[in-house]
């Protein structure tokens, strides 16, 4: 079967590649590719933040959990990365819903907890350093037989010129393309430093705030902010003092780092994923978007749901 596939984030590479697996003939048409897709922007640690509903997005993820893992074993040069840390809380807690997924959740210790928490929870998680992941994806779509062709598609209609099935990848674009009024934009703000400050992830959470810690083999994010409805993509030069205060107090005392970019990116919110088929006329279109927080935590659960959808509608 002849698919098109609209989007050349993580969601559109990852659905390309599972239908190319599946012996379609696949072509993905993209706006903007790899460096300047909102995927590149993404800190990009397994975590399902700002994504429902719960049974869903579980089952996603911890499928999701397992292709990363394998992958990083296999693939050194995708860039995936195997890593420890915590998530603390300044009150007491219970164990969250998706504790299922990740093989070696536990109770954090109160040694393990930054100064000033007082529950948590420890766990090991995929870090995903995009600027390498995102190329992988790309060559091994293209490895397959996938064509990508870099341009903007203004209609389903539009789409449908090309071919009968179409898996719209878009994220916040779906708003446009499909009036998808439910998407509205996350802004997000990160900072990438030089050199590692810690070898483990720390994600901090209190009601006013988020801060987080994610190292890198090279490098290490700070973050972050989550701004409902803003859909600006220019840095706030404010946000950098925010994010190093906030972050500090996560670090060991005395700890020096290096800003070397300050990034944006606009995660997809909806209030659920939207992963379903739709059928208009005889044509198919396959809806996988509105990840919010967690498009590459869910991405290969997601896109192997695409794949059963398209074979069980697409005909």
């Amino acid at each position: 079967m002849f698919i098109l596939v609209l989007g050349g984030g993580v969601s559109g590479l990852s659905c390309g590649i599972r239908l190319a697996e599946a012996g379609h003939s696949v072509e993905l048409w993209a706006r903007e590719v790899s460096p300047h897709t909102t995927s590149d922007v993404a800190a990009a640690v397994w975590y399902p933040y700002r994504a429902g509903p719960q049974e869903r997005v579980n089952a996603w993820a911890k499928r999701t959990y397992g292709v990363l893992q394998a992958l990083g074993q296999e693939h050194p040069e995708a860039g995936i990365l195997r890593v420890s840390g915590v998530e603390a809380f300044s009150a007491p807690v219970e164990d969250p819903w998706w504790r299922d997924s990740v093989p070696d959740f536990r109770r954090a210790r109160p040694e393990e907890l930054p100064p000033g928490f007082v529950d948590g929870y420890a766990f090991s998680a995929p870090v995903i350093e995009m600027p390498r992941y995102l190329p992988f994806l790309m060559a091994r779509f293209q490895a397959l037989g996938g064509r990508v062709v870099q341009r903007e598609v203004r209609s389903l209609e539009e789409a449908w010129a090309r071919a009968p099935v179409v898996v719209n990848c878009t994220g916040l674009g779906a708003r446009a393309l499909v009036g998808d009024e439910s998407l509205y934009p996350i802004r997000g703000e990160v900072l990438r430093v030089e050199p590692p400050p810690v070898d483990r992830f720390i994600f901090a959470d209190e009601a006013d705030r988020i801060a987080y810690v994610i190292p890198r083999s090279r490098d290490c994010i700070l973050g972050g902010t989550a701004e409902e409805g803003n859909a600006s993509l220019e840095p706030d030069p404010r946000e950098v003092d925010g994010i190093l205060a906030r972050t500090a107090g996560l670090l060991p005392p005395g700890t020096r780092v290096h800003v070397v970019e300050h990034k944006v990116g606009l995660r997809p919110g909806r209030p659920v994923v939207r992963v379903e088929a739709e059928r208009v006329g005889g044509r198919t279109v396959v809806h996988d978007y509105g990840h919010g927080g967690a498009g590459v935590t869910l991405s290969w659960g997601c896109a192997e749901e695409v794949v059963a959808l398209v074979e069980a509608h697409g005909r």
